[in-house]
């Protein structure tokens, strides 16, 4: 097992904890996170792009003029897709472009993911993260002391003042452990993980 220093928001070290290798120390397969990656975004658009067809345009049914004798070709609509203003062929349509990758395969993106940040040395475990109070210009304080300037930060559950406390200032995001993903940890270069998520994060993957 690896062995992380615990350091408090002052950047002392309060102790150390063993971190469990099938956790943090995952072979790194790159294609695995570029699939889950990929999937993730997919699930994240909005497939709203709507086109109307010939059958939905406004304009008039009848004929725009004789079949024969004018010199022209032939017509047979206003709303046909050959003339301006009329419907779209094969155009977009409203849909959804989310799918999902085995279970099994999204547990073992966020070990790799973990992993790939310990091995690098930007795993940073926080005893504790408290604010006293909604204020930004302390959160800006406590990352300064840190030495961090971007960092995905990860605690036990949904935390109204840090969240508010975090959210103006860039590279930062403030992530309960339910809601860690794959693209989350990847985007930000540094992960901060309070000690008391350790264990909700290995009955999450490791189950």
């Amino acid at each position: 097992m690896a062995v992380s220093t615990i350091v408090n928001m002052k950047n002392e070290k309060v102790g150390e904890m063993d971190l469990n290798d099938s956790l943090f120390g995952v072979e790194v397969r790159p294609y695995v996170l570029h699939d889950i990656v990929k999937m993730q975004m997919a699930n994240r658009r909005a497939g709203t792009a709507c086109t109307k067809t010939r059958a939905e345009v406004r304009g008039s049914s009848a004929k725009p003029y004789r079949q024969k004798g004018t010199g022209r070709a032939r017509a047979g609509s206003r709303r046909s897709p050959v003339w301006r203003g009329g419907g779209t062929t094969f155009g977009p349509k409203p849909r959804s472009y989310a799918y999902k990758l085995p279970k099994k395969v999204r547990k073992l993106g966020l070990r790799m993911a973990l992993s790939a940040r310990m091995a690098e040395e930007r795993l940073c475990i926080l005893d504790e993260f408290k604010l006293d109070a909604i204020k930004t210009k302390n959160f800006i304080g406590i990352m300064k002391t840190l030495e961090l300037d971007n960092a995905l930060i990860v605690v036990p559950s949904h935390d109204d003042v840090l969240e508010r406390s975090s959210r103006n200032v860039p590279g930062f995001k403030v992530l309960p452990s339910a809601g860690l993903n794959v693209y989350d940890i990847l985007l930000h270069k540094n992960v901060i993980l309070l000690q008391s998520t350790i264990g909700q994060l290995e009955e999450r993957l490791l189950s």
